[in-house]
């Protein structure tokens, strides 16, 4: 899968992401991907998408999408974006919008995290969106990544810093990450807890 994680410091919010991807039991490393970079980029906001590879070049599209007016800039506005995006994935896009039995709602198969100038975000299959007041990680290097960024939060003073630290984690332990991390930043329009 991924490692890829938004961390936010002061009035600068990061985002890094490994650059392996994976089909199964083969790896397609960096240096033989001509688009191996995770972060893609929607106006103002870079977003790292984890799950399946096709959902690059989907998202690369749907987010370009008249109809789907994609907005990220707040909690709200990017929930209002994936209420319009569902139906455009699954009609356009062939969804496969099944998962377990048991979910309340039809999943878009889509989980991320994402940064822009308002902060740092996630939003998740079931179309739930966070915003976080320090750090998150997604992927399956994620719980890795997590706890390195909560050793070193209080100590490192960039976010950068801080991001790189649980990307790296996630690419040394989990088997479907590895390096080079590739990273965008963002300065802030407030500084935390405001």
């Amino acid at each position: 899968m991924s490692t890829i994680v938004v961390a936010r410091k002061g009035r600068t919010a990061c985002i890094a992401a490994d650059t392996l991807t994976t089909f199964g039991d083969i790896r397609l490393e960096h240096t033989l991907d001509c688009h191996h970079s995770k972060i893609q980029t929607f106006g103002k906001t870079h977003m790292g998408i984890v799950g399946s590879a096709a959902h690059t070049l989907v998202a690369e599209r749907a987010f370009n999408d008249k109809a789907v007016k994609a907005d990220f800039s707040t909690r709200d506005s990017t929930f209002d974006t994936l209420i319009r995006l569902h139906p455009v994935l699954k009609e356009n896009y062939f969804l496969n919008a099944k998962d377990a039995e048991e979910d309340p709602y039809e999943t878009s198969q889509i989980d991320s995290v994402f940064i822009n100038q308002n902060g740092i975000f996630a939003m998740f299959s079931l179309r739930e969106v966070y915003e976080y007041t320090r750090f998150w990680a997604v992927g399956s290097g994620a719980c890795y990544a997590l706890g390195a960024m909560n050793a070193v939060y209080d100590r490192y003073k960039s976010a950068k810093d801080i991001a790189k630290a649980g990307a790296e984690a996630g690419a040394m332990f989990d088997t479907s990450s590895q390096l080079p991390l590739t990273f965008k930043t963002v300065k802030l329009h407030q500084t935390e807890g405001q």
